[in-house]
């Protein structure tokens, strides 16, 4: 049976499977996006979403995401798409507003000349992503507040999260990755990321099949010394000796044990025997290299985002 099907496969005319590769596609990145909006209840009813909109592959996946959803969801919530021009020399100003034309969504272009600033404060031989990301951080946040949204939603993907935990750990000694749902430091807003269980292959792969208008950004993407790129190689050199290892690594970002790491913060050690005495006696560790099934993530009964067909 499995070679017949095959067999049909591989004489179905090209766009026919290109349709049935997209659809099967569209469906992954659908029912993943759900899933992680209802196991962090990032979306209610009456939100606002502002959808932050960069030109880059993962923020149109998000949008198109965010949209399904909407059309499909057990609540209603409105998606507002803004994106920020930093001014960077030879930014197309007019490729995003022609496409959100098309689409037919609400959106705003919000001007601001970060990009100045972010070159005149960062040090030779400095990376522009910390000064950068403060900048856009607090004009994101004046955004949301100046257009009513309740929820900032950003395009960071599983492997962003991955690679973030690498970078706090090799290079800041904390073990500190993305959540997929944050409360500001002031609590005035809420920022989510719906793409959380999602592969950034797969976006890859939907921004292609898609033909989005990708705006490239010369400010990052113009340094060579970027520690993202190293880990980013690491990793992938990782998934060639061991498929599904990223994977493993972002399920654990999920299913974390506390008492089995060192921060006194989380544990009180000093009480530890009197803590114990009233604990299962169960040991959750790993002290050998034998494979573990992680448990399951447990679902939102209460919400369901299905990823039904178009």
């Amino acid at each position: 049976m499995q070679a017949a099907s095959n067999q049909v496969e591989a004489t179905r005319p090209a766009p026919a499977r290109q349709r049935l590769e997209r659809n099967k596609l569209a469906k992954r990145l659908r029912r993943l996006t759900g899933k992680a909006v209802a196991d962090y209840d990032m979306i209610g009813e009456g939100d606002r979403v502002m959808a932050c909109l960069s030109g880059g592959k993962d923020s149109y996946a998000m949008l198109d995401m965010l949209l399904s959803l909407k059309r499909n969801a057990p609540v209603s919530f409105e998606v507002v798409a803004v994106n920020l021009d930093q001014k960077q020399p030879g930014f197309p100003e007019d490729v995003l507003p022609a496409y959100l034309d098309g689409l037919g969504v609400e959106y705003h272009i919000v001007h601001e000349d970060t990009y100045s600033i972010v070159q005149a404060l960062t040090p030779e031989g400095k990376t522009f992503c910390p000064v950068c990301s403060r900048l856009r951080r607090g004009i994101l946040y004046r955004m949301a507040d100046r257009i009513g949204a309740t929820r900032i939603a950003l395009g960071h993907h599983a492997d962003d999260a991955v690679e973030t935990l690498f970078l706090n750990l090799f290079h800041g000694g904390r073990m500190k990755a993305m959540p997929p749902k944050l409360l500001s430091d002031d609590g005035a807003h809420v920022v989510i990321r719906p793409l959380y269980y999602c592969r950034e292959r797969d976006l890859l792969r939907w921004a292609e099949m898609r033909g989005f208008p990708i705006i490239p950004c010369n400010l990052c993407g113009s340094q060579d010394n970027l520690q993202r790129q190293a880990i980013k190689g690491m990793l992938a050199e990782w998934e060639r000796v061991q498929p599904g290892r990223v994977d493993n690594i972002a399920r654990g970002l999920r299913h974390v044990v506390p008492s089995h790491l060192a921060d006194d913060a989380l544990m009180d050690f000093g009480a530890l025997e009197r803590t114990m005495r009233r604990m299962p006696a169960v040991d959750l560790g790993v002290d050998s290299d034998a494979s573990v099934e992680p448990r399951p993530v447990a679902a939102n009964q209460a919400q369901e985002f299905p990823a039904q067909p178009e």
